[in-house]
C-alpha cells in the first residue's frame, strides 16, 4: 500500500518512521517532509494547505491512506476536501477540529458536556479583560483563541505578567487573528500529562500516557515552546486514573460531538491537569502531539497502518492495540533563540554516530540538506529518542547521543523526566 504523511517535524518522521514497519506498506510519501523524512520516505514538495494539489497527488499516485500530522490543515478542512474527492485519510473534519483550532469553542463545548475543567471567561476587549485580570488577581491563564503553534498559552505569576500577555496576544497581534479573542482562565494546580487516544468516532482505545515539557528552559523556566521533550509513559496517569479520564472526558467528548452531528474520527489528544486524583482538561488537540509521538510510537507494539486503516473504515474494534513495557525519552534539540528569533543554516555534524547507538533513534524536526550537509531549518531541530527498560535508562540513553550531535547555537533542556524519576 502507499501513504501520504503530511507535515515536515519530528511528529510526522515518527509517523512516518513507524508506517515503514509494517509489511503492508511499500511506499511512503511525505509533504513536505524534511532531511531525515527523506531517508525512509519521498518528499513531495506540496504545502500542507494546498489541499488541491494534495488530493491531486493521491489520485495520479494511487495513494491508498493519507494521515495528517500538524494541526492547520486539519483546522483548515483538509479532511472534508479529501472526503468529498473520496480518498480515505486519517483525522478529524474541519468542524470536529474546532476543538483544538478554537479554545473558545472546547471551552464552550466542556461546560455544555460537563467536562472537568477550569472556570473561564472569553474577551473581545483588551480593556475588559485586562479589569477582570486586575479583580481576579494572580497566578493566572491567558489564552489566544486561535492556534498559535503551542506559543499562544501564558500563564502568568502576577498581574503585570498576565497583562503582558494580553497586550501581546491582543494589541501587538503576535498571533493575528488568533489573538481576536481570549480565553482569561482560572490557574490549576496539579500535575500535568498528556493523554491520547485513536478513535473511529464509536471505539476509543487509549495510547500509553506521556508528559510534555513546554517551557524552554529547565525546571519549566522561561517562554512557551511547542515541547522540549517528552517521556512515556508518565507515572501520574495511573490505571485507575486512565479509567476516570475516559469516562469523564474521551467518551462524553465523542459522545457530545455526535450530538452536534460531528463523527470525529482520528487522534483526540487531551493536554490534563492531574489534581488530587482528578484530570482537569487545559487543552484538547486533534492530531498527535508533538513531540509526545515520538516516545509513544517507539513503544507501540502493533501496526500503525492497520490502526489507521481501522479508525478511517470505523472497525477500531477490531483491531488489538499493544504496547511495549519499555519507557521511552525524547529530548529537543533547539536553535538558539528558540522560541523567539532563531537563525537557520547551521550545519549539524554526529548525526550518524548518534543514531548507530543501541535503543536511539533521531527524529527531524526541522533540518534540511544544504548540498551535502544536513543543517537546521527550524527552531526545535531534532527530537533525540531512547527507548530503555526503564525511564532513568531511556533518559541516560538519550543524552548519551545528543552529547556525539553539535551545531552552533544548539539548545536542550537537561531535566526532561526528572519529574517521572521523582516519583519513582
Amino acid at each position: 500500500m502507499k501513504v501520504l504523511v503530511i507535515g515536515g517535524g519530528g511528529r510526522e518522521h515518527a509517523i512516518a518512521w513507524k508506517l515503514s514497519q509494517s509489511r503492508y506498506v511499500d511506499k511512503i510519501y511525505c509533504a513536505p517532509g524534511n532531511a531525515g523524512i527523506a531517508d525512509i520516505a519521498e518528499c513531495i514538495d506540496i504545502g500542507t494547505s494546498n489541499f488541491d494539489a494534495l488530493v491531486d497527488f493521491v489520485k495520479y499516485e494511487w495513494v491508498d491512506l493519507t494521515i495528517v500530522g500538524p494541526e492547520e490543515p486539519l483546522s483548515k478542512g483538509i479532511v472534508d476536501a479529501f472526503e468529498k474527492d473520496g480518498r480515505r485519510i486519517l483525522g478529524p473534519s474541519k468542524a470536529g477540529a474546532q476543538l483544538e483550532s478554537s479554545k473558545v469553542f472546547a471551552k464552550e463545548f466542556m461546560k455544555k458536556y460537563r467536562i472537568p475543567s477550569a472556570e473561564y471567561k472569553v474577551f473581545t476587549s483588551y480593556i475588559h479583560a485586562e479589569d477582570y485580570i486586575r479583580m481576579k488577581g494572580a497566578p493566572i491563564v491567558i489564552k489566544a483563541d486561535g492556534l498559535a503553534a503551542g506559543k499562544g498559552v501564558f500563564v502568568a505569576e502576577t498581574v503585570e505578567e498576565a497583562i503582558d500577555a494580553l497586550r501581546i496576544i491582543m494589541k501587538e497581534k503576535a498571533f493575528g487573528d488568533a489573538g481576536k479573542r481570549v480565553v482569561v482562565e482560572e490557574h490549576l494546580q496539579g500535575e500535568e500529562a498528556s493523554f491520547m487516544v485513536f478513535t473511529d468516532g464509536k471505539t476509543i482505545v487509549p495510547m500509553a500516557s506521556s508528559q510534555d515539557h513546554k517551557r524552554v528552559f529547565d525546571e519549566d523556566k522561561g517562554l512557551n515552546t511547542g515541547g522540549m521533550g517528552a517521556y512515556s509513559p508518565a507515572p501520574v496517569i495511573t490505571r485507575e486514573l486512565e479509567s476516570i479520564a475516559i469516562d469523564r472526558i474521551m467518551k462524553p467528548v465523542i459522545k457530545g460531538l455526535k450530538a452536534e452531528g460531528i463523527n470525529y474520527k482520528g487522534i483526540l489528544y487531551a493536554g490534563l491537569m492531574i489534581k488530587d486524583n482528578t484530570p482537569y482538561v487545559l487543552e484538547f488537540n486533534c492530531r498527535l502531539g508533538d513531540p509526545e509521538t515520538q516516545p509513544v510510537l517507539f513503544r507501540l507494539n502493533a501496526d500503525l497502518l492497520e490502526i489507521s486503516l481501522a479508525i478511517a473504515d470505523e472497525k477500531l474494534s477490531g483491531v488489538d492495540v499493544q504496547w511495549l513495557d519499555h519507557a521511552a525519552v525524547c529530548v529537543v534539540v533547539a536553535s538558539k533563540g528558540y522560541p523567539e528569533k532563531y537563525e537557520k543554516g547551521k550545519v549539524i555534524s554526529g548525526l550518524a554516530d548518534a543514531g548507530k547507538m543501541d535503543g536511539v533513534v533521531i527524529f527531524h524536526s526541522g533540518t534540511a540538506f544544504n548540498g551535502n550537509e544536513i543543517v537546521t531549518n527550524g527552531g526545535r531541530v531534532l527530537g533525540v529518542t531512547a527507548l530503555g527498560e526503564d525511564i532513568k535508562t531511556a533518559r541516560d540513553r538519550a543524552y548519551k547521543a545528543i552529547e556525539k550531535i553539535h551545531f552552533e547555537g544548539m539548545h536542550y533542556r537537561k531535566d526532561i523526566a526528572d519529574k517521572a524519576l521523582r516519583r519513582l
